[in-house]
């Protein structure tokens, strides 16, 4: 019998997320300054948002100038604002900032000054002088005590490649052995050139990234995470297990915007799981709810928390086919979600919330839908032919005219500011890790480390050999993904891992969205769950059974990419001369597979069943999952035989099932009677 929970309050609540998303996630052990350097703070900020918006805005900067000026304000930002060490006392407000990271700011304004003015005769002439090669030295030396400090996992994931690439690679014998490469030679590739620190990594942080994080931020300082919460309330408030339901569609627009799942966790978790747990749902099973919600939100269209935006880069594409590509994917996650979330409802006997608590949906489109407006600017700019950055920026001038349609959502200048101040805040710890990357990128590229280990995963599996292939790469995706943010982990997995998907027949496309959507679900696989630990910490669950709750609610995110590599019509947009008729066919299969699983997958009350029952039962499900993975190969075979087990299992639930479970023993009814 479990013991009574302890009531805590929303403060006490709001503290300990806070406690523990500091412990996971860097972003939120931010220092605080009070005084002159608050307000100095606050304008470099300022200037830092201004800047990108009139570089992006008129392109009047070089790709290569753009991404060292922006540098230039990401490093200083970052040793201003994230602790040296990671037990510093955050919580006391500084005036000033450590002696150290004065001459750690004037390193980094000082080397990439000399890279800005330097770049365009290194390039005319390819060649490196002594003080070159040492100032790409302390470019390399502060990226990296920036990263540290950003993300710490990430760092040391790049200094074993880097070290891989300069020092010990060329012991090693064999296929992995490398050349030996001098000194300038390390810099020249990572520094002086665009496949490392001031490659793909930096353009995108200084382009998209900058940007919709930006508009996020406009987004949230404008009501419409209220709108979110209100609009969910409206459309599933009301049925069994309402507020679980809420809790997923909320998490899912929320990590789409913000593109980290753990900071989803922290700020909508601490109303959620105590929303869920208070409607019956036990502990781990809300716990578990939100992280998956929060995790999903990193594929989901038409924002994908940016990581899309770096998927369009690598692969040479508009970013509205990589949005298009994701929709039925990110569509299937959260129904198969939501549907798992209900059954788990309809098992504990929850009802949804009372009449009263509802807001009425005219009401709600009344006093925020105005706020739909921004998006709507930005969907309809991109599908009209213009670009995302275009698009973004519009939005975020529109948003706040729309503001002012409702006194409630008004955007004073305070509230930009802070807006302002928030977005540009926001964007420099995946900034940092985007900088960063470019160092795994570039030692991947010079070590041909990529191409070598995906021709020895080939020789393993074999030509052709698509679903093998696919086995090994999720592994591997999971366990690269893991303790990295979402477009750190997607890099680092697309390096090595796309080539070989490409390698046993998966499309570009599939490839790609097959490693995103892993490395964003190592938030929730054990050991690390990132994600799963600190929505633990928040219902005060065991943080292993929240993480086995989550995998299990999380299953269509681990069995859709076998369907999409297999069958990457499910991929809209993204394979040529596909008939309209085939891709509904498609989905329509796909969406009874990942429903069948979760089906399959999900709890029932099996006390009250005898032993006979209980097998049968259990055969059953076995039958639905069984079916539901035969979805995952498409031809007209496996979708008669997954039909026929569903139907099957269908018959047996309801005509075979009920009179096995009545010759349940005299005292084993009893018992359960009394149960109930």
């Amino acid at each position: 019998m479990e013991e009574p929970e302890k009531i805590v309050s929303q403060t006490e609540l709001d503290d300990r997320a806070q406690k523990l998303v500091e412990d996971k996630d860097a972003d939120s052990r931010l220092r605080v300054y009070i005084g002159p350097m608050e307000r100095t703070l606050t304008a470099v900020l300022l200037i830092w948002a201004a800047f990108q918006v009139w570089a992006n805005m008129f392109g009047t900067l070089g790709a290569v100038k753009l991404r060292t000026a922006h540098i230039m304000f990401l490093l200083p930002l970052a040793f201003t604002l994230y602790p040296t060490f990671k037990k510093e006392r955050r919580r006391r407000r500084r005036r000033l900032m450590p002696v150290w990271d004065i001459a750690l700011i004037a390193a980094a304004i000082l080397s990439y000054g000399y890279l800005f003015l330097r770049y365009d005769a290194v390039a005319r002439t390819g060649r490196l002088n002594a003080t070159d090669v040492w100032v790409g030295v302390v470019c390399l030396l502060v990226a990296f005590e920036a990263a540290r400090r950003a993300s710490g996992n990430l760092a040391v994931i790049a200094l074993v490649f880097l070290s891989y690439f300069a020092v010990w690679g060329q012991y090693i014998p064999g296929t992995f052995g490398t050349s030996a490469f001098t000194l300038k030679r390390v810099i020249k590739a990572l520094v002086w050139d665009t496949n490392g620190i001031l490659g793909t990594g930096a353009g995108v942080s200084a382009t998209y990234i900058f940007v919709f994080v930006l508009f996020g931020a406009f987004l949230k300082y404008s009501g419409f995470s209220q709108f979110i919460n209100d609009i969910a309330l409206t459309l599933v408030g009301q049925t069994p297990g309402g507020p679980a339901k809420v809790a997923v569609i909320a998490s899912a627009l929320m990590g789409m915007i913000n593109g980290s799942a753990i900071a989803n966790v922290a700020t909508t978790g601490t109303i959620t799981i105590p929303l869920m747990k208070k409607t019956g749902y036990k502990k781990d099973f809300a716990a578990a709810v939100e992280a998956v919600a929060s995790t999903g939100g990193q594929f989901t269209p038409p924002i994908m928390g940016a990581v899309g935006f770096v998927m369009a880069e690598f692969m040479c594409v508009s970013y509205t086919k990589v949005m298009l590509a994701a929709a039925i994917p990110a569509f299937l996650y959260y129904l198969s979600l939501l549907y798992s979330v209900h059954l788990e409802a309809k098992r504990l006997g929850l009802s949804g919330l009372a009449k009263e608590n509802i807001p009425k949906a005219g009401e709600v489109l009344r006093a925020r839908g105005h706020l739909l407006i921004p998006l709507i600017v930005l969907l309809a700019l991109m599908f009209t032919g213009y670009t995302p950055l275009f698009a973004a920026i519009v939005a975020i001038f529109v948003t706040i005219p729309v503001s002012f349609l409702r006194r409630e959502t008004r955007m004073g200048l305070k509230t930009i500011v802070q807006a302002t101040v928030e977005g540009s805040r926001s964007a420099i710890g995946v900034g940092i890790s985007c900088i960063i990357i470019g160092v795994i990128i570039g030692s991947v590229n010079m070590t041909s480390l990529g191409l070598n280990f995906g021709n020895l995963i080939l020789r393993v599996v074999g030509d052709g050999h698509l679903f093998l292939g696919g086995l090994m790469v999720m592994i591997m995706s999971i366990i690269l993904g893991m303790g990295v943010p979402g477009v750190a982990a997607y890099v680092i997995v697309y390096v090595v891992a796309v080539p070989v998907l490409r390698g046993v027949g998966a499309t570009e496309m599939a490839a790609n969205m097959f490693c995103l959507i892993y490395a964003c679900l190592s938030n929730i696989t054990p050991p690390v769950a990132m994600s799963s630990y600190v929505a633990a910490g928040i219902a005060d669950s065991n943080m292993t059974k929240t993480s086995l709750i989550a995998m299990k609610l999380g299953v269509a995110g681990f069995i859709l990419p076998f369907f999409f590599l297999n069958n990457p019509v499910l991929l809209y947009g993204s394979t040529e001369g596909v008939a309209l008729s085939e891709t509904i066919r498609a989905f329509v299969t796909a969406t009874l597979g990942v429903l069948a699983i979760a089906e399959g997958l999900s709890g029932l009350p099996m006390q009250k069943y005898n032993v006979s029952a209980t097998m049968l039962r259990l055969v059953t499900r076995a039958m639905l999952v069984a079916g539901g993975l035969l979805f995952v190969n498409p031809t007209l075979l496996t979708d008669a035989a997954a039909l026929a087990l569903i139907a099957a299992e269908g018959v047996i639930d309801r005509a075979v099932l009920p009179k096995v479970q009545h010759r349940m023993p005299l005292k084993a009814a009893a018992g359960a009677n009394r149960s109930h």
